[in-house]
């Protein structure tokens, strides 16, 4: 919403999501802990926000309007990154099963080079379930698109994307330099799953990557891993259980101390909540708790200071579940047993951390600071995507029951008309039609939920979320 004629049509969506708590979408428990970049509101924000709803949303002092900013990238960080490794254009395999394509992308590297921050972009993200970014050290991987790639695929992993994910940017300057290193010959392997009824749309995910100037000193080295895993989970229908998770497995704890960058809790559907913490026995540290999961929104969050697990300590999970039909996003209605695996349907234990070996004073660190004027999040650059910019869509009125109206921009209305596809949160296609006009109203008899739409024209293309509120 860039200016006031198109906020006030959706004075009365603000206002319920504001008053259910679904927006500002922020996973976390604040009162747990503290990360970079939170998008929350407080309590006189929203007052503010709902008396002028009340008062009937009126325009205000219309002298007093701020420019709009200019958005002409779908690119969240600036400059121009060093490699750009893109996923050949993919016509998605998930027909009436989950696909799994694996991507082996050669780097091209001949020397060493230590990676300072990256960003995954897929060019159709209403098809993207979730990227397991690995390397490969050796080079020998190769692709396998049979849609049944699972498991691990290069030697460490470097990422997990998933719906909301933002970039990774590593503190480049004294007195926290940080990075990882990639090999000379590495290959990046993408893992790209693919939901049912994907099948026949267009992806071509690509990752930016940055790396610190050769020969740069004093670079810490960070490692990404998954410590918080469980795979024996066994979800009975109309059951609520709780389910841990703990490394390492045994008694005597972590064998060093190591400090805590950031944190990449996952699950499915059935997930209701999730916290993750560290032990001793006596004194436990907490990292991150999400009292209200929502698949549609996660990814790897950074803290404001760096958390010290002190040798000795253990790292344990929980995950709450609600497979029952209370939950609305529970995908099997009635409810059907959930156990582990890595379909849409499935469910997922899977708790990623970054972190660094312990130094004195790495939790005194101020990470906000360090990042606060980084040019790779300077907004004073920009990168144009004046394509991507031009192909606009609108959905009104966002909730609605059975009818709503689109409006399209920027495509043409020639030989070869806009296809509208819906999808469910599965993504299964539910409604697909060719559009005649820039305006057409839509009767969609739809169950209540979330649903995604994307709006193609040859090379032309734009995407959206519409909400279905039961009558």
């Amino acid at each position: 919403m860039m200016n006031y004629s198109e906020t006030y049509p959706y004075a009365a969506s603000i206002m319920y999501d504001l008053n259910i708590g679904k927006m500002p979408p922020w996973a976390p428990d604040t009162a747990y802990t503290r990360f970079l970049h939170e998008r929350i509101i407080t309590t006189s924000e929203k007052n503010a926000i709902l008396s002028w709803i009340n008062s009937g949303a009126p325009a205000g002092d219309t002298t007093q309007t701020p420019a709009a900013p200019m958005y002409t990238s779908k690119y969240k960080l600036k400059g121009n990154p060093d490699l750009i490794l893109k996923v050949p254009s993919f016509s998605s395999n998930g027909s009436a099963t989950d696909a799994y394509n694996c991507f082996a992308i050669p780097t091209g590297l001949t020397t060493d080079r230590i990676i300072r921050a990256y960003e995954i972009v897929p060019s159709n993200p209403s098809i993207v379930h979730h990227i397991v970014v690995t390397v490969d050290t050796t080079g020998n991987t190769t692709h396998d698109t049979t849609g049944g790639c699972l498991g691990q695929q290069g030697q460490y992993t470097l990422d997990v994307y998933a719906p909301g994910g933002a970039p990774t940017v590593f503190p480049g300057q004294p007195p926290l330099k940080m990075g990882i290193r990639l090999k000379a010959g590495s290959k990046i392997n993408m893992q790209v799953h693919y939901p049912p009824g994907t099948n026949g749309l267009i992806d071509s995910t690509e990752m930016r990557i940055y790396f610190y100037p050769q020969g740069e000193t004093g670079i810490r080295p960070v490692l990404v891993a998954t410590p918080l895993q469980n795979w024996f989970m066994f979800i009975l229908a109309n059951t609520t259980p709780t389910i841990h998770a703990q490394y390492p497995s045994g008694s005597s704890g972590l064998p060093i101390a190591l400090s805590v960058f950031g944190a990449f809790p996952h699950g499915h559907l059935v997930t209701k909540s999730m916290v993750n913490y560290a032990n001793n026995g006596t004194t436990t540290i907490p990292l991150i708790r999400i009292n209200k999961w929502d698949f549609a929104w996660q990814g790897f969050y950074t803290f404001r200071n760096m958390v010290k697990i002190p040798a000795g300590y253990t790292l344990r999970g929980s995950h709450t579940f609600d497979n029952t039909s209370n939950n609305p996003n529970n995908p099997n209605n009635p409810p059907v047993f959930v156990g582990a695996g890595e379909g849409t349907k499935d469910e997922m234990f899977f708790d990623s951390f970054q972190y660094m070996i312990y130094q004195t004073g790495d939790e005194l660190i101020d990470i906000k600071a360090l990042l606060a004027n980084d040019p790779l999040l300077n907004p004073a650059t920009s990168v144009s995507e004046t394509d991507i910019s031009s192909r606009q869509s609108t959905v009104f009125p966002n909730p609605f029951t059975e009818s709503t109206n689109i409006w399209v921009k920027g495509f043409e209305f020639g030989m070869e008309k806009p296809q509208l596809t819906i999808f469910d949160m599965l993504g299964n296609e539910v409604h697909a039609r060719t559009l005649n006009e820039e305006h057409e109203k839509l009767n969609l008899k739809l169950p209540a939920g979330v649903y995604f739409y994307t709006v193609r024209s040859g090379k032309s293309e734009a995407s959206g979320k519409m909400i279905v509120v039961p009558r």
